[in-house]
């Protein structure tokens, strides 16, 4: 997986708002309505992470999930964080 250059990675930002750049990772927060859908949230998460074979950062607090992505054998951000990122976005619509 080649890493995305910062034009790249500003561009495909725009299509996952709630997504921001700290340094070689993306991160996002989402609060559930409660700790059991958190963890419905988290389990939905893992089920997509296997499909891609990329898995998320993901650090409970009660109802809120803080998530991070990178492609850490690739060195960065590729194609597969946002890929990621946006199905996320997708579960947490959703919930």
């Amino acid at each position: 997986m080649n890493l995305l250059d910062d034009s790249a990675v500003r561009d495909r930002l725009a299509a996952v708002p709630e997504w921001r750049r700290e340094g070689d990772e993306i991160r996002r927060t989402i609060t559930a309505a409660d700790f059991p859908a958190a963890i419905r949230i988290v389990d939905e998460i893992a089920v997509e992470a296997e499909k891609l074979n990329h898995h998320p950062d993901i650090d409970i607090r009660w109802r809120t999930l803080h998530l991070v992505l990178s492609t850490h054998d690739a060195g960065g951000l590729t194609e597969l964080d946002f890929t990621l990122a946006a199905r996320i976005d997708e579960i947490a619509a959703g919930a």
